[in-house]
């Protein structure tokens, strides 16, 4: 572990950094690395005098010239390649030059190229980022947390790569995933990246391409499953509350059952939120929110369709099904708000393999036992669309341009402003291209979509696509969540974090604007998220901190800034 105290000079009241780290393995700490930036003095008194040029920069000045090193570059993986060096070589240097450029280099180093470095996995890596448990080691799982480098720890992102974004199961290479959320826990709410770590538990691939390559860098094992699994899983879990009591547990890219039985076997273990369930169910139906207020008609009167039933649809339904309930809607009437649709077809109660998560909303299949469908014993999309008619449709299914012409004006012959959402990514996964709804509605349609999308020409409109990304909302769930030390994540604090983020919708303001902010705006954004977490966590009692301090000051409190401190050599 890194050994280092962030201390107060009692004169000046200045902070300071010591440590008794120095010479070359000092530069190479990129946690700790200033390059040119170390002053004259720092240099003598850290043994690093001579081996860097003779000016000392500010990290302005830093700043500016990794822009134009970033600028050389053509392709998107290649620019992706060139920050992640940049953040192993130094921490500071890379947040400052990111925040700076957020809009801009954001989509290159999370959704969508996340999903190709993570293909590209086993090929392009350099250099070792955060922590692997492999199963075959999981008896040195203690030794292995103590091997980590940032020894307080306020957030883990942990995956087991099963069910990355839109492309599966990719064992070992999910590793970019935590590395990329961790990323944007601090870009976006100012997370010190000083005290979070990235885990991947290793436990095995059924991806077969990938057990044949031979450069594989995983377990070359098929993937665990049942009693062996869910005892990897039980094991971590104890050992992350003993080496960390106070964590955020952020799961992320399991599969779709495991997803589930992991955040409900231990949400109330540990303080824990799965992004792909909660952190996408939350963000859509913040859009969804300021849709519906758009269009004048009531949540509770909307009809719902979701395209694609895996752990995001299923948690998207859950959010809004909670918030259909919280605005007077029966338990039952709230689902009968829903058709969710699956590789075979509408979901029906009759259906095979059912899922446990799945069956509140699978439908009785003498409802549609008289319609006239395309396909003989198959409801599809279209058939849906045209018999349920409905005002919302949300695209999980990964299947791009799922959402035909046909079926969008369909649609849009029932509804004025119909609200769709295709929300799968990567780009080319996506049900459909804002530019084609906005076609086909004959700019009625508002739209929300999971992977960024230019602004559409419409005759004489510009209309700016909001993107559902889930990076706008677990970012300040997060750390409003570590702000006041929750023992839980709660469904009220969801709720709180959804209409947070939905009463600062630009479209309130322009109807040609978003549904949501862009992620330039995120860290103010991921306060006011933050702060409304943080409050209904005390109100309801699961905070660890006395409520007689404002909130806004624990919040303020966890902010983190890329900035360089002075150095001084640790003398014990």
């Amino acid at each position: 572990m890194l050994k280092f105290n962030i201390k107060i000079d009692p004169k000046s009241h200045e902070k300071y950094l010591e440590t008794d780290i120095s010479g070359k393995t000092l530069l190479v700490t990129p946690q700790l690395n200033k390059s040119t930036a170390f002053s004259n003095e720092e240099r003598h008194e850290l043994g690093i005098l001579g081996k860097l040029p003779a000016a000392v920069e500010s990290l302005e000045e830093q700043s500016m010239r990794a822009y134009m090193q970033f600028q050389q570059f053509t392709t998107k993986i290649q620019k992706n390649i060139y920050l992640r060096n940049l953040h192993d070589i130094n921490e500071t240097l890379f947040y400052k030059l990111v925040t700076s450029h957020v809009h801009e280099m954001i989509p290159i180093l999370y959704t969508p190229i996340v999903g190709t470095t993570v293909t590209q996995f086993n090929l392009e890596y350099r250099r070792a980022r955060g922590l692997y448990l492999s199963y075959p080691d999981r008896k040195y799982m203690t030794e292995i947390i103590g091997n980590r480098t940032n020894p307080e720890i306020d957030v883990i992102v942990v995956t087991d790569g099963e069910g990355v974004l839109g492309i599966g199961d990719q064992g070992i290479g999910a590793m970019d995933i935590p590395i990329a959320k961790l990323m944007v826990y601090t870009i976006a709410a100012g997370i010190s990246p000083l005290r979070t770590l990235p885990i991947m538990l290793d436990v095995g691939t059924n991806n077969q391409s990938l057990l044949d390559n031979p450069l594989y860098l995983g377990w070359r094992h098929k993937r665990l499953s049942g009693e062996k699994y869910q005892a990897f899983i039980a094991e971590f879990i104890t050992q992350i509350k003993s080496h960390f009591p106070d964590v955020f547990l952020h799961w992320e890219d399991f599969g779709r059952e495991n997803a589930r039985s992991n955040l409900d076997n231990y949400r109330y273990q540990i303080s824990s939120f799965n992004d792909d369930i909660q952190g996408t169910g939350v963000v859509t139906l913040a859009a969804l929110l300021a849709a519906v207020d758009t269009t004048n008609i009531p949540l509770t009167d909307q009809r719902i369709v979701v395209y694609g039933a895996g752990s995001a649809g299923i948690g998207i339904s859950e959010q809004i099904c909670d918030a259909l309930v919280r605005q007077g809607l029966t338990e039952k009437e709230a689902r009968a708000r829903f058709w969710l649709l699956t590789r075979a077809g509408l979901l029906t109660t009759d259906a095979p393999n059912m899922t446990e998560a799945r069956k509140p909303f699978a439908r009785n299949p003498e409802e549609s036992a008289d319609w006239v469908t395309e396909r003989p014993s198959y409801i599809g999309l279209p058939d849906v669309i045209k018999y349920v008619k409905p005002t919302v449709l949300i695209g999980c299914s990964t299947v791009g341009g799922a959402f035909t012409e046909d079926v969008i004006r369909e649609m849009a012959n029932h509804v004025k402003r119909p609200i769709i959402f295709p929300l799968s990514n990567p780009t080319e996964r996506s049900e459909a291209t804002p530019d084609d709804l906005i076609k086909w509605t004959d700019g009625r349609a508002l739209i929300a979509t999971g992977s960024p999308f230019e602004p559409v020409n419409y005759k004489d409109r510009v209309i700016t696509i909001g993107q559902c990304n889930n990076a706008l909302v677990f970012p300040g769930i997060g750390l409003g969540v570590m702000a006041v030390k929750a023992k839980v994540v709660s469904d009220d604090m969801l709720w709180a974090a959804c209409t947070a983020a939905a009463e600062c919708a630009p479209i309130h303001q322009n109807p040609d604007t978003p549904l949501l902010p862009e992620l330039n705006a995120g860290r103010e954004f991921s306060r006011n998220i933050a702060i409304a977490v943080a409050k209904q966590a005390i109100n309801e009692g699961s905070a660890q901190v006395s409520s007689s301090r404002p909130v806004e000051e624990y919040v303020d409190d966890k902010f983190w800034r890329p900035e360089y401190l002075p150095y001084r050599k640790s003398r014990s």
